[in-house]
């Protein structure tokens, strides 16, 4: 009998061992999905409420808007605050636009499913991957190699395999990509970079902000037999393309 109880009592301890283990494995499932249901209805209210306000029209913008999880995209100490309308830093000096904004200038851009779009400025990838949802493929350059990293591997880990992210200066773009249907710039130079105007399509679209800080536009440009059509869209405020830019 003594030697019943000794055998018996391990097995106890593995059953409640296993028990518990299962038990937190299924507590913290369900705090995941808790979690992902609060940010999406965080999500789906931001995103009503650009439609409301006029920001957002597009149905396929409206969707991806809708699927991207912005939350995934800041720090963990700025997630709180991932659905409010405001940009929020990501590290080293660098910061993810308002989502008003990437809405704006995702609609500016007209995104087609069959278009390949260059991105300057990919930051924590954001951006990159709400146009994933809406174009063939996007490449997006970011000067920051640490940021570039972390967007490269947050991006895969989200499956959207149809970006492709470069470490470098993005003032020159990616010529062995080019041409490209269209071409967005999320931070600021002083004068629109020659080398990106290039590698726009016939009848592409460029999205681009432009000035000094404390003094920029946003920019809508058109290709049109050769030449370029630009039209001001509304003051913003990004931050400043560096570079070679600056050195221009």
């Amino acid at each position: 009998m003594r030697w019943a109880m000794l055998l018996s009592a391990p097995a106890l301890v593995l059953v409640a061992v296993v028990s518990c283990s299962l038990l937190g494995t299924g507590r913290a499932a369900e705090s995941e999905e808790q979690d992902e249901a609060y940010y999406a209805r965080l999500r789906n209210q931001m995103v009503d409420r650009f439609i409301s306000e006029g920001w957002l029209r597009e149905e396929r913008v409206i969707a991806a808007m809708r699927a991207v999880p912005r939350h995934l995209f800041v720090p963990p100490s700025e997630r709180d605050r991932a659905y409010l309308d405001t940009p929020l830093p990501i590290g080293h000096g660098q910061t993810i636009s308002a989502p008003s904004i990437v809405a704006i200038m995702t609609e500016l851009l007209q995104p087609k499913p069959e278009q390949v779009i260059l991105e300057v400025g990919t930051g924590s990838g954001y951006q990159a991957a709400v146009l994933a949802k809406l174009v063939k493929h996007v490449y997006t350059i970011e000067i920051v190699t640490e940021l570039a990293e972390i967007a490269k591997k947050r991006l895969s880990e989200l499956h959207f395999e149809n970006v492709s992210v470069k470490a470098g200066d993005g003032y020159r773009g990616w010529p062995d990509y080019a041409p490209f249907d269209g071409v967005i710039v999320t931070c600021a130079p002083t004068n629109i970079p020659a080398p990106l105007i290039e590698q726009l399509k016939e009848g592409g679209r460029m999205v681009i902000p432009v000035g000094e800080t404390g003094v920029q536009e946003l920019y809508l440009l058109v290709k049109e037999e050769g030449k370029i059509v630009k039209r001001a869209v509304l003051p913003v405020l990004f931050v400043p393309m560096t570079g070679e830019a600056e050195r221009k």
